[in-house]
C-alpha cells in the first residue's frame, strides 16, 4: 500500500475545507451580461446549489472560488488580478462563457485582453454563450471532485 507523501497529505487536508463549503465570488470583467444572468439563475432555489454546500461569499476575502464572466478588458484585467490576490488560499477560478474563455465576440476589440486565463490561472472552463445554469453547476461540481481527489495544484499559495 502506498502512503501519501507529507506534502500531498498537507495539500489534501487543506482542500478538505473547500470540499465541504465552497464560497463563490462572481466578477464580470466586461460583457453583454448574458452569462451574469445565467450565473444568478444557477444560484437560485430552482437549481439549489446549497445541496453542494455552495454559497455566495459576502467578500472576496471569504471566497474560495472566483467565477469570472465576460471578456477581460484592459481596465478590468488589473482589478481581476487584485481580486485574485486578495482571495485566501486555496483559491480557484472558473471561467464562465465564451467571453471569459477567450474573449468571445469581443476578442478583436482594441480594449480586450482576451480570456481570464491571460490574467489569472483558470481551473475550470464552462463553455457556452451563455452557458446554461446546469452547465455552470456542473463546472462547480467537477471542480469540487478534482479538489476532493487532490487533482488540483495550488495557484499562488504557499
Amino acid at each position: 500500500m502506498r502512503s501519501l507523501s507529507k506534502s500531498r497529505r498537507g495539500r489534501v487536508s487543506e482542500y478538505r475545507i473547500i470540499r465541504y463549503s465552497p464560497w463563490l465570488v462572481h466578477f464580470n470583467t466586461g460583457a453583454c451580461n448574458g452569462c451574469d444572468i445565467e450565473v444568478l439563475a444557477a444560484i437560485t432555489p430552482t437549481y439549489d446549489p446549497e445541496r453542494f454546500g455552495v454559497k455566495l461569499a459576502p467578500s472576496i476575502r471569504h471566497g474560495d472560488i472566483l467565477v469570472v464572466t465576460g471578456a477581460v478588458t484592459k481596465k478590468a484585467a488589473e482589478r481581476l488580478k487584485i481580486l485574485y490576490e486578495q482571495m485566501p488560499c486555496p483559491k480557484f477560478v472558473i471561467a464562465v462563457g465564451a467571453c471569459a474563455i477567450d474573449g468571445g465576440v469581443f476578442s478583436k476589440s482594441y480594449s480586450v485582453v482576451g480570456g481570464a486565463d491571460r490574467v489569472v490561472p483558470v481551473t475550470i472552463y464552462v463553455p457556452g454563450c451563455p452557458p446554461r445554469p446546469e452547465a455552470i453547476l456542473d463546472g462547480i461540481v467537477k471542480l469540487l471532485e478534482l479538489v476532493g481527489r487532490g487533482g488540483v495544484e495550488r495557484d499562488g499559495c504557499q
